[in-house]
């Protein structure tokens, strides 16, 4: 299970632990439901990570607007197995989305301090 909070903006924020070929890291990040990608990361933990770029992204914007991005691969720590994912480089606070929540249920309480609680769903 995956323990987090709601913060003073009423984001549910959760610690994820990123690994790349040079480093280790565990940041927070927000918790995205609009966002169906995997993990986005600023341009400057990418380059501590020293991930390899994999390719170009595009995505829309909440505005409507198109955005393009550079797209990485990362391994990250997540229900207690190590998963190869695709972060997409965003200067803003990390967003963890619906593709790395795939198969969780995910419960927050949404009040400041409120928690934030991501589990597994057991398949038969």
């Amino acid at each position: 299970m995956i323990f987090g909070s709601v913060n003073s903006q009423l984001e549910p924020v959760v610690p994820v632990v990123i690994r790349g070929p040079q480093n280790e890291v565990e940041i927070d990040a927000i918790v995205d439901t609009g966002f169906n990608g995997a993990l986005t990361l600023p341009p400057d933990v990418i380059a501590a990570l020293g991930l390899r770029l994999k390719s170009r992204g595009r995505g829309v914007l909440a505005d409507g607007s198109e955005s393009f991005f550079d797209v990485y691969e990362a391994l990250v720590l997540w229900s207690g197995r190590v998963l190869s994912i695709s972060v997409g480089s965003a200067d803003a606070a990390p967003l963890l989305g619906m593709s790395l929540l795939y198969g969780h249920d995910l419960a927050i309480q949404v009040i400041e301090s409120g928690a934030v609680e991501i589990h597994e769903i057991l398949r038969s």
